[in-house]
């Protein structure tokens, strides 16, 4: 197996000293702790390739004594940890990087300092496209001013032609966002496109998109076939983004009437444009807060067939999952990326009338920790519903009941 030379002073990667079959067993094992006793764990989908997959990469930047250095912060800490081999990023994306590195000392850039609020490079951020190879640059800079930026901008071009767009972001936060408030097109179209299951996706700077393109396709695959799309549904992809598992799913079933819901209004700009760009005319994409949506779309006896939700790590809300009740869609499709609020709500969708089905775990981050999940839940008659949601409150009368006389025992 492959070795990582600065695992121990990086803590990036929990699993650096495990053989990857090993890793896949560790996660299933933590998934099917959680979720065996609400649902059936499917095996877990692993990475036919575990390495170099990260097709987002960002490096800091900074200075020891008069050398510059740069790369990944060290777990937990603003300590930069130099790395140019890194076992989890994309490995073009790591040249640029370097290059980039170099380039700075040739053009006499000076890195940012976070004590004294001094210098200007603070982190360079390269995204890519797997399946298109199209590269994006983003320097991250405390002032707009950027000394020969034309010439810089140019020697970076020539060693990587694959670069198609290149952009300056301004932040001046004093939090550990990578990206501030304001971007500045300097090469391209300030976007690049890549493709999933076949749909191409503009990527912006800010786009969420996943980091592990091959990965992807396997989890929207699960997803969309866990939802067993039929022509005419409608179907709602709650906290859509750019359209992704929407969109993926609408090319699978050219049939459905697809609706996207997302609050940020730079990714519904997106995701409309890549519905475009994909010539899916029923699909459209709306600026709302999904629980908000659904409620209204309940109030007005509109239906829908199937919701999609992949929130972020937090999982979704009691509010959200009250609004599916509403809304009654027969079938939902859960993509999670933490199987402990994973747990935590499908308990409570169970409550509200929604039986999980099944959770197939999917290993979307080699080496780390983390493991994302597709599970299926499907709606119950009225009768189903009110017994389990009485068996369910009686688990959790006894659970309550016995920690509080365990409790009561250890006091006394």
């Amino acid at each position: 197996m492959k070795k990582c030379l600065v695992s121990e002073k990086c803590g990036g990667c929990v699993y650096a000293s495990l053989e990857y079959a090993k890793q896949l067993e560790e996660k299933e094992k933590r998934v099917k702790s959680l979720l065996s006793s609400i649902c059936p764990v499917r095996p877990i989908v692993g990475a036919d390739e575990p390495f170099y997959y990260r097709n987002k990469v960002h490096w800091a930047f900074g200075h020891m004594g008069t050398h510059l250095i740069a790369g990944r912060y060290a777990e937990g800490s603003h300590r930069i940890i130099e790395n140019d081999e890194c076992l989890l990023e994309d490995q073009e994306c790591a040249k640029i990087l370097s290059d980039i590195k170099n380039l700075a000392v040739k053009f006499k850039m000076q890195s940012y300092d976070e004590r004294t609020k001094r210098g200007l490079l603070r982190r360079v951020l390269v995204r890519k496209g797997m399946a298109t190879g199209e590269v994006m640059v983003v320097l991250v800079l405390a002032s707009p001013v950027l000394p020969g930026k034309k010439g810089f901008i140019k020697a970076m071009l020539e060693k990587h032609p694959s670069i198609k767009t290149v952009l300056i972001n301004i932040n001046t936060r004093t939090d550990s966002m990578i990206l501030g408030d304001k971007t500045i097109n300097e090469f391209g179209r300030g976007s690049i496109w890549d493709e999933l299951l076949g749909v191409r996706f503009k990527i912006s700077p800010e786009s969420f998109y996943q980091i592990n393109h091959d990965q992807t396709e396997k989890l929207y695959s699960l997803a969309i076939e866990a939802a067993d799309l039929k022509k005419g549904e409608k179907v709602l992809d709650a906290y859509c983004g750019i359209g992704t598992i929407g969109l993926c799913a609408a090319s699978s079933c050219p049939g459905i009437h697809l609706t996207g819901v997302e609050l940020n209004r730079a990714a519904v700009a997106d995701a409309r444009e890549n519905a475009k760009g994909n010539k899916m005319e029923k699909a459209r994409f709306l600026v709302a807060d999904a629980t908000r949506y659904m409620v209204e779309s309940a109030t007005k006896k509109e239906s829908y067939d199937v919701v999609f939700l992949d929130p972020p790590r937090s999982g979704t809300t009691p509010e959200f999952i009250r609004a599916c009740e509403q809304l009654a869609p027969k079938r939902i499709v859960y993509v999670s990326c933490d199987p402990t609020t994973l747990a935590r709500d499908l308990k409570e969708f169970k409550k509200r009338g929604y039986l999980p089905q099944y959770a197939i775990p999917v290993d979307m981050f080699p080496f780390t920790e983390h493991v994302e999940c597709v599970a299926l839940l499907q709606r119950m008659s009225n009768t189903r519903k009110a017994t389990i949601t009485l068996d369910v409150e009686m688990e959790d009368y006894h659970r309550i009941k016995n920690r509080t006389e365990v409790t009561a025992d250890a006091t006394e």
